[in-house]
């Protein structure tokens, strides 16, 4: 009997309707666009305006694109995996409301927080599930909705930032495709680096936290910008060490949308060509955990069965880590 491996047979995304752009950014806050451009690679980014609505109002619909282009009964469903660093409520699992919303009446379900990296360990818990032999079909989405936390008037965090929600569909495999290796690492160093002071159990909301804006994403940016480019860059090249890749063999790099920059030079460090890189960085800006997902519906069409994806992921914590992951159909 063949191997079983897990692998990806789906993928939906959702972004929001309203564009956030660099011009508009100009009126907002002391910055350009030839700055902001320059610097991080973005030109606009997308945030969810709809009243009232979370981070789930944006998964579900990620999901249901997924479900109708499938044409999958979500009744078929064993888990449902939501990747977010902003869920809708605290203890309340977003997963959850999310699985109940789509009709996934006999999936269990829950959320995963690894700041930008939730969708890259996600991806490897699902198949970890898969790999068991226990559950068949699992549901990964990763969604954010980042400008819930961010301080408009902070020029070094609200030119980063975007609202969007991917999803992609896990099945068992035995052709040898899906997720074939993964190096995954943390260091709790960052968590001064890249952090959200105010509403967790250290220290819980008070008024004094809401006027002193702890509510709000702070990032030392030159430090998690450091780190990311060393680390984003080493476990890619590890990954294709490890299994014997050379930069002929992947045919495509889908790296976290931080910074064009941090991504150039983890293309670099592995030998790979601009056209091998996957990159929609200046249309939605960093969306966190719905990054890697966004990629893989905007690039889908592209795709071949067989095809070599290095995933590659930096967040806050510090979290980061590499999978290596073979493509499992044509479009």
């Amino acid at each position: 009997m063949s191997k079983l491996t897990a692998a990806i047979k789906a993928v939906g995304a959702y972004v929001p309707d309203f564009v956030l752009t660099n011009k508009i950014l100009e009126t907002m806050v002391e910055t350009n666009d030839e700055w902001i451009t320059s610097r991080t690679g973005i030109k606009e980014r997308r945030i969810l305006k709809e009243e009232g609505q979370g981070t789930s109002y944006m998964a579900i619909r990620a999901a249901k694109d997924l479900i109708r282009k499938r044409n999958l009964d979500p009744k078929e469903i064993d888990l449902v995996l939501v990747a977010t660093a902003t869920p809708d409520l605290m203890v309340a699992a977003t997963a959850a409301y999310t699985a109940s919303e789509i009709g996934a009446t006999n999936a269990f379900s829950y959320d995963l927080q690894a700041a930008c990296s939730s969708f890259l360990y996600g991806m490897s818990t699902a198949a970890s599930y898969i790999e068991s032999g226990r559950y068949k079909k699992i549901l990964l989405i990763g969604a954010d909705k980042m400008s819930s936390i961010i301080d408009y008037t902070d020029r070094t965090t609200c030119i980063i930032f975007g609202d969007g929600a991917g999803a992609v569909l896990f099945e068992p495999n035995t052709e040898g495709l899906g997720l074939q290796d993964e190096f995954l690492r943390s260091d709790g160093i960052g968590r001064e680096f890249l952090k959200m002071d105010a509403g967790g159990s250290m220290l819980p909301a008070s008024e004094e936290t809401v006027r002193n804006k702890q509510h709000y994403v702070y990032q030392d940016g030159k430090s998690v910008f450091k780190f990311a480019v060393s680390n984003m860059a080493d476990v890619s090249a590890k990954i294709m060490e490890r299994n014997g890749l050379t930069h002929e063999d992947v045919h495509w790099l889908v790296p976290h949308q931080a910074n064009k920059r941090i991504i150039d030079a983890t293309a670099k460090r592995m030998g790979l060509d601009a056209e091998k890189v996957m990159i929609n960085i200046h249309k939605y800006g960093n969306t966190t955990s719905a990054t890697l997902p966004l990629l893989l519906h905007d690039y889908e069409q592209q795709l071949k069965k067989g095809d070599n994806l290095v995933f590659a992921a930096f967040g806050g914590g510090f979290t980061w880590g590499s999978i290596y992951l073979k493509w499992a159909y044509n479009p």
